[in-house]
């Protein structure tokens, strides 16, 4: 609540609905100081499971879409409880009223259904899962802590149309394309809140988009920074480095550039990387790691096999080579002097509009948009 994260009006509902209520015995939360995630079972640890479940960590609950076994953590995250101060922001942002009807895309565990329904009652929350197994055992746990709310088991990319028109929609998987399904669900004047991001990267932003009175748009500025699991029909394929370079950075042409390298390789959540994204369309960026003082960059086109590679060294200008139809190394530092030159905005200066022709975001104004 000090931190203006947690306001008065969710109080009640957090201090009755505990997130422990609906962990499974065997948990892997993200160990802060390790910096990674580890196992916890409440038969071996129970004082260890009790910690964490009530700490505000992220706990993954699923690893590989359920292909998993063992306690050793798995290659992808694929379901979890949020952090509590990541969901009290964004139910927060809802800001729901009595009497609301709300759909939920992501069941997860139950634990934000549950906290939704113990403030607007259960016959207003319906919460969309695209995991069998994830969705039923939201649906016991609800059952069992008395918060018996309909948990469906379908691609929430296509909402919910039967229990339509909804006063908010909510999503707890990182988006890459808001379903216009959403905003065709959601009444006029109601609010979809929901983790975007671009391909660029992993990151999110929580988008608070209001839908317009005549119901055929959403627009609204971004909120505060996120990372989420994607939604599993938006998830990116991987790239294969292979099939862009298949020389040596070489055969790119060759350039040079004075943009230090942490403007590329800084933390996750800082600006410049959400700007990247929004200005350099269809682009996944990847930092590798450092060694030896040097620390490539590279920059992979998604809709053709152009590619960017920046080599930063500690105490001497980048080299920089580039290859394909696209100059993306010519995009990038566009898009970053760009970013400069309107003074470094952060996220919330950033928004996005959907209409049934696609997404455009903007920075500060609407009218001045373009396509993401």
């Amino acid at each position: 609540m000090a931190g203006g994260v947690l306001s008065s009006d969710w109080t009640p509902a957090f201090a009755a609905v505990p997130r422990s209520a609906f962990l499974p015995e065997l948990i892997w939360p993200y160990d802060m100081e390790a910096g990674r995630s580890v196992a916890v079972s409440m038969a071996q640890d129970p004082d260890a499971w009790a910690r964490y479940a009530d700490a505000d960590v992220p706990v993954v609950t699923q690893w590989d879409d359920g292909r998993h076994t063992g306690t050793v953590p798995g290659r992808e995250p694929t379901s979890s409880a949020s952090m509590p101060s990541v969901v009290f922001r964004m139910l927060r942002d809802l800001d729901v009223r009595p009497g609301h009807r709300v759909l939920e895309i992501g069941a997860g565990t139950g634990w934000n259904a549950a906290l939704l329904a113990h403030r607007l009652g259960t016959v207003n929350v319906v919460t969309v899962e695209v995991d069998e197994a994830v969705a039923a055992t939201a649906r016991r746990a609800l059952e069992t802590f008395g918060l018996p709310v309909r948990v469906v088991h379908g691609d929430g990319s296509r909402g919910f149309p039967d229990g339509a028109p909804y006063d908010r929609i909510i999503a707890t998987c990182g988006l890459r394309s808001v379903p216009y399904a959403w905003v065709e669900q959601c009444r006029p004047g109601g609010r979809i809140v929901a983790p975007w991001g671009t391909h660029y990267g992993n990151g999110d932003a929580v988008a608070r988009l209001t839908v317009s009175r005549d119901g055929e748009s959403a627009s609204g500025f971004f909120a505060s920074p996120v990372e989420f699991m994607k939604l599993r029909s938006q998830r990116p394929s991987p790239v294969v480095h292979s099939e862009y370079v298949t020389g040596g950075v070489a055969d790119g042409e060759e350039s040079s550039t004075v943009l230090p390298e942490g403007e590329f390789t800084g933390e996750r959540f800082e600006p410049v990387h959400f700007a990247l994204g929004l200005r350099v369309p269809d682009c996944r960026c990847v930092v590798a790691d450092k060694r030896e003082g040097a620390r490539p960059v590279w920059w992979y086109g998604l809709t053709d096999r152009s590619w960017a590679c920046a080599m930063f060294r500690d105490g001497q200008a980048a080299r920089v080579w580039q290859s394909g139809p696209r100059r993306l190394w010519d995009e990038a530092e566009a898009a970053h002097r760009w970013w400069q030159q309107r003074g470094r905005p952060g996220c919330d200066r950033f928004g996005l509009t959907v209409t049934p022709q696609g997404q455009r975001a903007w920075l500060d104004d609407p009218a001045d948009s373009w396509p993401v």
